[in-house]
């Protein structure tokens, strides 16, 4: 190569490196932005990645959370559409068969009775004690005068068991009461089997009879030693 070639070669060069030097603001300008646009379809993956995160986390399904139909609900896959199936007929639930009204009515006729289905044994009693103490007593107190310890919270009494009006109640009265509920009592039907019902109503008798009875009625070898 001639001595011009390599003139014009190395001025032709120092052209190009002027005129990069002088848009060197430019070209970096240039090479953020298209880097900026590599990093922004991450940027935006990642946020979607984080909401969908977000929604997954809410959508979360637990044991009490289950797809089922809730009492009362419609359905369409009934002709009724109704979630709730009636029930069969001639047909009684598991634990529901009553062979003996009385035992599980305390009722004759419609009208509450004044004896017991079966016989009132000291084991009865005992029975019945244990259990108003554990289910009747925070209300009722131990003796059933209506001083339980709910009144200690602010809760208003029940009525004493020894009142004349709930003396001259029917037994059959006092199971329904306990089987029904009543006021701001709920059921315990579903706490206390029949039998248990029975007994306690048996130990409420007992304690009626024990503090409205004279002693001097009492034989002296039925007493408690003093």
């Amino acid at each position: 190569m001639s001595v011009e070639a390599l003139a014009r070669t190395e001025r032709s060069g120092d052209v190009v490196r002027s005129a990069w030097w002088v848009n060197r603001p430019t070209h970096y300008a240039l090479r953020t932005a298209q880097a900026g646009n590599r990093r922004t379809p991450i940027l935006l993956l990642l946020c979607e990645l984080c909401v969908l995160l977000l929604f997954l986390g809410g959508c979360a399904m637990t044991m009490e959370d289950q797809p089922r139909f809730e009492a009362q609900e419609s359905s369409r896959f009934f002709a009724d559409g109704a979630a709730s199936r009636p029930r069969l007929a001639d047909t009684v639930a598991r634990g529901e068969l009553r062979l003996e009204p009385l035992l599980s009515s305390g009722r004759v006729a419609g009208e509450f009775i004044d004896s017991f289905p079966f016989t009132v044994t000291q084991t009865v009693l005992e029975r019945g004690q244990q259990r108003f103490e554990i289910f009747c007593s925070p209300c009722h107190g131990l003796t059933g005068d209506g001083q339980g310890v709910i009144i200690e919270y602010g809760m208003p009494p029940p009525d004493s068991f020894h009142a004349p009006d709930l003396r001259e109640r029917q037994a059959g009265y006092y199971f329904a009461i306990i089987s029904d509920g009543t006021r701001v009592m709920p059921s315990y039907a579903a706490r206390i089997p029949i039998e248990d019902r029975w007994a306690i109503v048996a130990y409420i008798r007992a304690l009626q009879l024990s503090q409205n009875t004279d002693a001097s009625q009492i034989a002296p070898g039925k007493l408690p030693n003093e």
